[in-house]
């Protein structure tokens, strides 16, 4: 809960977003400014922690009319090693509750805007001193913070996400449950960036095992024990992006014809295999139970020494399931005449392949503008044109 107020109240997510060590305590009352440097008596340089109470009206917070804060730790000094007189109050030490004793009360009078405000004229004045004993210290230490509830999506908390003011745009994707199907080179790039997403779940399919030539096109990097280990692809990516985030759900068997039924409770899924027979079941199954997914597909081929080809993704969803249907391809089933048929994949190519096939997911929720109601992107490596074909 204290996560999630800092989240709805700009002063305090903009104190976050800067960096500040912040905790919320008693309830929500009290906010915590942690590893603030400051100067003792004999000239050094400590680190002490400020402590606010918050002017709340309700969960949200209103400009502070008290103009008083309260410091653990030694009274802060300038670089003389001399109190800061500015601000000394002479009260003596006190127990806050919740485990929150403090060592001084602080007087700094002003109009205060906000608790933001509040607490950088603190520091300003703290840890200005501080910053002439040693050039370059500073309170703003971007802290590692997990997150707090337990129906939470993430293990660590998105300041990415605040930082860039897009927050009330990234929970469209909220509560969606999503698939991938097929984890290789593409499949796990699309994994490494729909985890960073808000998605309830995300249902990776793949009955493979994860060998060394898959770790060469994923992103991140597995060690030799990994490999000695020979997982299941889909659990060893649901180890590796469970350490960020809750949701990652491992189905380690192929999808076929079979049981291609357990797509039916997903809201969107990403087919990145290549098997012509097994695509086809799973887009035509797609298709009969009206799922929105992108397919992707690579053909590169080798050239008087050279690469080259096409990377492509394809949006099928209601309003352009004919338009996809022309440029869905089912290389395998060709026979090697199908111009995606050859297997030839590069990581960067992997990348980009996932990256459109992501950005069209992204289109498709309204993430993005989308004048074109683009259900095509394609890329040719020759050329190096991007194509994008849609209905608009």
């Amino acid at each position: 809960m204290s996560r999630l107020r800092i989240a709805r109240n700009s002063d305090l997510l903009r104190l976050q977003n800067e960096g500040y060590d912040l905790e919320l305590r008693a309830g929500g009352a009290l906010l915590l400014v942690r590893d603030v440097p400051y100067v003792t008596k004999a000239r050094a340089v400590a680190r002490g922690t400020l402590v606010v109470k918050l002017a709340l009206a309700g969960d949200a917070t209103v400009p502070p009319g008290d103009h008083t804060a309260c410091w653990i730790g030694e009274h802060p000094c300038d670089r003389e090693g001399r109190k800061i007189t500015s601000i000394e109050n002479g009260s003596p030490p006190q127990d806050l509750g919740d485990g929150v004793r403090v060592d001084f009360m602080f007087s700094a009078k002003a109009a205060y805007r906000d608790h933001y405000h509040k607490v950088t004229t603190y520091i300003g004045r703290i840890a200005g001193e501080a910053s002439v004993v040693e050039p370059g210290v500073t309170s703003q230490t971007f802290p590692t913070i997990a997150e707090d509830g337990k129906d939470a999506v993430f293990k660590v908390v998105d300041t990415a996400s605040s930082r860039a003011g897009i927050g009330a745009m990234n929970d469209r994707f909220a509560g969606q449950r999503i698939g991938i199907v097929g984890l290789g080179g593409t499949g796990s790039h699309v994994l490494d960036l729909t985890a960073k997403t808000v998605v309830t779940e995300i249902h990776l399919f793949d009955g493979d095992r994860f060998l060394n030539h898959n770790a060469f096109r994923a992103p991140g990097a597995a060690g030799l024990e990994d490999l000695r280990k020979r997982p299941f692809k889909v659990d060893h990516f649901a180890e590796l992006y469970g350490r960020m985030r809750n949701g990652i759900i491992p189905h380690a068997h192929y999808l076929d014809a079979g049981n291609v039924a357990l797509l039916d409770p997903l809201d969107f899924v990403f087919v990145c295999v290549d098997s012509g027979g097994a695509k086809r079941a799973i887009v035509e199954h797609l298709v009969a139970t009206g799922k929105a997914f992108v397919e992707v597909g690579m053909g590169v081929v080798e050239t008087e020494g050279k690469l080259g080809g096409i990377v492509r993704s394809v949006l099928s969803r209601a309003e352009s399931r004919d338009e996809a249907a022309r440029h869905i391809s089912y290389a395998h089933e060709d026979g090697g005449a199908n111009a995606y048929a050859t297997n030839i994949q590069v990581a960067e190519l992997n990348a980009m392949n996932a990256a459109q096939a992501v950005l069209l997911w992204k289109l498709h929720c309204g993430f993005y503008h989308d004048t074109r109601k683009a259900y095509l992107r394609s890329y040719s490596i020759p050329s190096g044109e991007m194509v994008v074909q849609g209905l608009g």
